[in-house]
């Protein structure tokens, strides 16, 4: 189907799609799981062609990782859409209802945004979960993935189509356009006759290329230059088991932990603890002139960093190291390098993590804790369609009501404006 008339379906099916009654939605995307785990064969073989193709173009690690399938994965992407299932349908909450003095009632009533366009690299399991997200929130969802990832995008969209189409779905509510050239891509984030939404999900080239060119409304998501400051007053071991999660856990995520800061005062005694710890990972730790000498330049995973490293995200085992001389300079310099996504404090100090709360700019900030945890299921909101690190509209994780809009209902008995 051409992308004029697949973008064109889906704005005619956005009005169907968003009155579907609540139990149809929730019985449809129980069905979109099981026809996931039911085609397990065909998408995991899909998913080897493209694992293939990766690894003969040496892929960086972390992105493999990302387009990796397995039957635990599949279980995860189908359990995803039975958690939305479960969640409140938040279309048709009343926001607010106020009376005026000349009579009208006039209401605020959550409604959804209407054809929402994604717009991802190597990463299958975006596939389930924006549907699942977009559909149970009234949205028509049209899928753009890359081409590193089109064998398993195409094997699951087929079926959970399969499951919409016996439920009597309306067709342009799940559309993947499976044409991967880069014109195609052009082409689609200028279709704003037919696309209300456009949310970009990749690295920074994807982000900023859809936020540039797209005449659509774009969300801004997930690049991840994510810090993590230790205070002179933390509690070092629990710091070392925090990044050690942060950094770890899985490094080709937009929540882990890439940069971190150290108060000078513990430097010397914490750094070596934190190198141990990170060692049996092979983490390389790029640190200024302090943190070098503190960890000591011979060592193996040791390096000096440069003025980018500071801004970077590595989706790799690799970790900027700044030391500072104060709370005030920690929080500069994550607010100069960060991208507005996840910052975490360590220290036992309430009022020292009250202000770091308070000034560093991001959709999540946290005490004590990973920010592998910036992730909507982590916040009780089921699956994600991508972590907002803009202002407008929709901040950190984005759930079901980020993916709605609301208009004004307004109930007169015969009023004229004088």
């Amino acid at each position: 189907m051409k992308l004029e008339e697949l973008c064109r379906q889906a704005h005619e099916a956005r009005i169907k799609v968003g009155m579907l009654d609540t139990d149809l939605k929730n019985e449809t995307l129980r069905a979109a799981a099981d026809a996931i785990l039911a085609n397990e064969e065909e998408i995991l073989k899909a998913n080897e062609l493209d694992m293939e193709r990766a690894r003969s173009k040496s892929m960086p690690q972390g992105l493999q990782d990302r387009l990796k399938l397995n039957h635990e994965r599949l279980l995860g992407m189908a359990d995803g859409l039975r958690q939305i299932a479960k969640l409140d349908d938040p279309i048709g909450e009343v926001m607010s209802m106020i009376k005026r003095p000349n009579g009208l009632i006039i209401g605020k009533r959550r409604v959804p945004i209407g054809v929402i366009g994604i717009i991802f690299e190597a990463r299958p399991n975006v596939t389930a979960d924006a549907f699942g997200l977009c559909f149970k929130s009234g949205n028509c969802a049209i899928l753009k993935g890359g081409s590193d990832a089109i064998n398993s995008n195409t094997a699951i969209v087929r079926a959970m189509q399969e499951a919409l189409d016996e439920k009597g779905i309306p067709e342009g509510a799940l559309s993947l356009i499976e044409s991967t050239d880069r014109e195609t891509t052009n082409q689609f984030m200028k279709m704003k006759k037919y696309v209300d939404l456009l949310i970009p999900r990749g690295g920074s080239g994807l982000i900023q290329s859809v936020v540039e060119n797209a005449t659509i409304p774009v969300i801004e998501t997930g690049t991840g230059n994510c810090h993590i400051y230790v205070d002179e007053f933390a509690d070092q071991d629990m710091a070392v088991n925090i990044i050690k999660n942060a950094k770890t856990q899985r490094i080709g995520v937009c929540n882990a932990c890439e940069s971190i800061v150290v108060h000078r005062s513990i430097a010397k005694e914490f750094l070596p603890k934190l190198y141990e710890a990170l060692k049996e990972f092979s983490v390389e730790m790029r640190g200024d002139n302090c943190a070098v000498e503190c960890l000591g330049a011979d060592k193996e995973f040791v390096a000096s960093a440069t003025d980018e490293d500071w801004g970077k995200e590595y989706l790799d085992y690799i970790l900027s190291v700044k030391i500072v001389d104060s709370l005030e300079e920690a929080i500069a310099h994550i607010n100069r390098y960060n991208t507005s996504h996840s910052e975490a404090i360590i220290t036992k100090d309430y009022d020292i993590a009250q202000k770091f709360l308070e000034e560093v700019d991001s959709a999540c900030v946290y005490v004590n804790a990973s920010t592998r945890f910036s992730d909507g299921n982590e916040f009780g909101f089921g699956a994600e369609i991508g972590i907002s690190t803009q202002k407008l509209h929709a901040r950190g994780p984005m759930g079901l009501e980020a993916l709605t809009s609301y208009k004004y209902i307004i109930y007169g008995t015969g009023q004229v404006r004088p």
